[in-house]
């Protein structure tokens, strides 16, 4: 992975998230995907951690934007290499 596409999409990202935009931020997601957090679980005392799908992300982000609105995320670093980023 290119390194100047890395940070490209690091910074939309983060412009993605700060606009707490669902449809924006959701944009970066399969409607099919799996994600885990241990905030899952502080949120929604599901203690896997883990939300199935583009509409239970969406209303855990939700609940979750309710709760800190005024949430912003500043990327500190960028990695990447042959197929993976990291995004600090």
């Amino acid at each position: 992975m290119d390194l100047d596409f890395a940070r490209r999409f690091a910074a939309q990202r983060q412009d993605d998230w700060n606009s707490h935009d669902l449809d924006r931020i959701l944009a970066h997601y399969h409607d099919d995907v799996t994600f885990s957090s241990p905030m899952i679980a502080r949120l929604t005392g599901d203690l896997a951690g883990t939300v199935h799908g583009k509409a239970a992300l969406r209303a855990y982000w939700a609940a979750g934007l309710k709760r800190i609105p005024d949430l912003k995320f500043e990327v500190m670093d960028v990695r990447a290499s042959v197929d993976a980023l990291v995004i600090d």
